[in-house]
């Protein structure tokens, strides 16, 4: 039988545990911001009809260095989703 007692080495590290518990929560909300700039891109690339390669993918690229430069600056992402609103009104605009 395996002997169950109080052993100090098992003790939860609860500082660890929240900052990868945090680390999730980041990665979570930056992986949907750039699935989003995704569909915004690739409604670009259907529906506009000139210059929608160098919008979709110039869209892209702007969001992914905006969500880069959110993830490291601050906890906010007040760069990556106004470069959304703005990237996502643009292409309606152009398919309109």
């Amino acid at each position: 039988m395996a002997e169950h007692g109080t052993h100090t080495s098992s003790a939860m590290d609860y500082e660890a545990a929240n900052a990868t518990y945090a680390g999730f929560i980041k990665g979570a909300v930056a992986l949907t911001i750039m699935c989003l700039y995704v569909l915004v891109a690739l409604s670009a690339f259907a529906f506009i009809e000139k210059g929608n390669v160098l919008i979709g993918f110039a869209g892209l690229i702007i969001g992914a260095i905006a969500l880069i430069v959110d993830m490291r600056a601050s906890n906010n992402w007040y760069v990556s989703l106004g470069w959304l609103v703005i990237f996502g009104l643009l292409t309606a605009v152009m398919v309109s």
